[in-house]
């Protein structure tokens, strides 16, 4: 068995359409903290953001870059109304940031009070439609969603239990394509 010594996530990259809006969604909205800046030899920009335990989000701007692929490379906006979060393979579905699970209500009217449209708070849970209506024993993690200017599905997220029992959380063979 190869043994990593991994210890979290370092940071994760995405591709903004206008830096200048990017930073100050990630730090007047969601009050992170800009904390590298770096110029592209191609004009374009790469910006990083203090997510809390020395983990970051970092974004690229690219002068040149293609046009963004809703309902492909991310999620369509319209998955927040009608349950339709697929997008394609290799692609981000979503980005969730861990919240204290009793700040969840009060972060989600900041986040209206300041314009953001996001969903109820959802509780994940060990039942056949993947949600209950109150948090209960079944819940794993409560949340809610929304998305950032460039249509990034961003969620917070509390963990309700520690997961990882191999009988209640690792039951499930994985899927595989025949590819014949």
């Amino acid at each position: 068995m190869i043994d990593f010594q991994l210890q979290g996530i370092n940071h994760i990259a995405l591709v903004c359409k206008d830096m200048a809006r990017t930073v100050d969604f990630y730090t007047n909205t969601l009050g992170l903290k800009l904390v590298k800046t770096i110029a592209l030899p191609d004009g374009g920009q790469h910006f990083f953001f203090d997510v809390g335990n020395g983990d970051a989000i970092a974004f690229f701007w690219f002068p040149q870059a293609p046009a963004a692929a809703p309902g492909i490379a991310s999620v369509n906006p319209e998955g927040l109304q009608n349950g339709n979060f697929t997008t394609a393979h290799a692609s981000m579905n979503h980005l969730a940031f861990n919240v204290p699970l009793e700040k969840l209500e009060e972060y989600r009217e900041k986040l209206a009070a300041k314009g953001v449209t996001a969903t109820p708070v959802l509780h994940h849970a060990d039942v056949p439609s993947g949600f209950v209506n109150e948090l209960d024993e079944n819940t794993f993690i409560s949340s809610f969603y929304f998305f950032d200017p460039d249509g990034i599905l961003l969620e917070f997220a509390a963990n309700v239990r520690t997961l990882g029992d191999p009988a209640r959380d690792v039951s499930h063979i994985p899927a595989t394509v025949n590819s014949n």
